[in-house]
């Protein structure tokens, strides 16, 4: 009898002996909370996208939310950004009382249509909010100068785009490094770096990054390693609302190991991601992920479209069964009962590139350790599972009915 074949996950981060060295010192040095590791995580992190300033947060959507409020969001502001992006996006807009607009994404890929930005565009528009969606860059030069035209910050929801990259007058160049006004980027586990939770704010405005460290700690006017290396005794104030947004000098260090591991990391998942892309285009109908020549992915996630009329909770099922994990690809924030309240959010174009995206793609996995016998593994299962749904019964997918805004 053969040995039963492993579970493939569909990501896994690469943490070894150095981040637990790393963890190690920091609790052996007594201070754990932000401090020295966080300054020097920031400082690395700067200078490895190319951004004058970086501020460590305790997740993406807490370095969102700071992103707008120091943008000027505020009760009743619009802000246009994508329903198709993980509900943190919108999330964050709300959380500064200000309403989320929905425009659709573009025919070839997931991320925002620019073309759609300036039909959504009211007196009530503060700023656009652009995401990378799965760690594919954005064609940002189109929306910085809508920006630019209308006097609106462009912040970028860079979530899943750590150590992706854009052409930009012709050299490349990270995302992060400011092109937009505001970056936001998440070390959450499935992303590529990884600080068990974690976030980071890049920008050139010095003011920006000034009220971000301000906001992240209470609004507490002097910083805990100020307070604490003073030869004199300091009162600290507090003159606004603030918050607890900080990250951890644990977190901090696993950071700066993840961030030396990153070129290595990207290498590898570029490798796989073009193995993925030559073994599926022999399958009719599937669409692999398109990568634009003035774009180079981080390959956070690989997200394929199925062929049409394919049931994709069947597909998904049929390759968990094979032992192999998936997940839908990305959801639509205006399809959750969270929005379902009128003035939660406004819907100004069709979203109907959206909505399919959703209901016809699938992220396979991808990590790192996984070698070419899983990607052959899995196209195969692939390959397996859409031949049995050509010869199965036509069945309806749960979330078809759903209006194709």
């Amino acid at each position: 009898m053969s040995s039963p074949q492993s579970t493939i996950p569909v990501a896994k981060p690469v943490l070894g002996e150095e981040e637990a060295e790393a963890v190690r010192r920091v609790i052996l040095s007594g201070w754990v909370t932000q401090g020295p590791e966080v300054a020097a995580f920031e400082s690395e992190f700067a200078a490895f996208v190319g951004a004058p300033h970086a501020c460590a947060m305790s997740n993406c959507t807490t370095a969102l939310h700071l992103a707008l409020k120091a943008a000027g969001v505020g009760a009743g502001d619009e802000v246009i950004t994508v329903s198709h992006s993980f509900i943190a996006t919108a999330n964050a807009v709300r959380y500064c009382d200000a309403v989320p607009v929905f425009v659709d994404i573009e025919a070839d890929g997931y991320n925002i249509d620019p073309s759609l930005i300036e039909t959504a565009i009211t007196p009530r528009t503060k700023a656009i909010l652009c995401v990378h969606q799965l760690g594919m860059p954005c064609d940002l030069r189109p929306i910085v100068e809508i920006g630019k035209r209308h006097s609106m910050p462009v912040i970028e929801d860079a979530a899943c785009a750590t150590g992706s990259e854009i052409l930009w007058e012709g050299r490349w160049e990270k995302i992060g490094k400011p092109h937009g006004d505001i970056a936001c980027f998440s070390f959450h586990p499935r992303k590529v770096v990884t600080t068990g939770d974690g976030g980071m704010l890049t920008t050139a405005n010095s003011e920006y990054d000034r009220k971000f460290r301000l906001w992240r700690q209470h609004g507490m006017s002097v910083t805990d390693a100020v307070r604490h290396g003073s030869k004199q005794v300091i009162f600290e104030d507090y003159d606004e609302l603030g918050y607890n947004y900080r990250m951890t000098d644990l977190q901090a260090a696993v950071g700066r190991v993840q961030l030396r591991r990153l070129p290595e990391l990207i290498a590898q998942r570029r490798l796989l991601a073009g193995q993925y892309c030559e073994r599926l285009s022999a399958i009719a109908g599937l669409t692999p992920p398109i990568e634009p020549d003035w774009a180079r992915s981080n390959w956070q996630s690989f997200c394929v479209r199925l062929p049409d009329a394919v049931d994709q909770r069947a597909v998904m099922q049929a390759l968990l069964d094979k032992g192999i994990s998936t997940r839908r690809g990305v959801m639509n924030i205006h399809l959750e009962r969270a929005y379902s309240n009128q003035g939660s959010h406004r819907v100004a174009t069709s979203l109907k590139r959206s909505v399919i995206a959703q209901q016809q793609t699938v992220i396979l996995p991808l990590y790192a350790q996984m070698t070419e016998l899983d990607i052959v593994r899995i196209v195969e299962s692939i390959r397996g599972s859409l031949a049995e749904e050509a010869t199965a019964p036509a069945a309806v997918q749960s979330d078809t009915n759903v209006a194709l805004v």
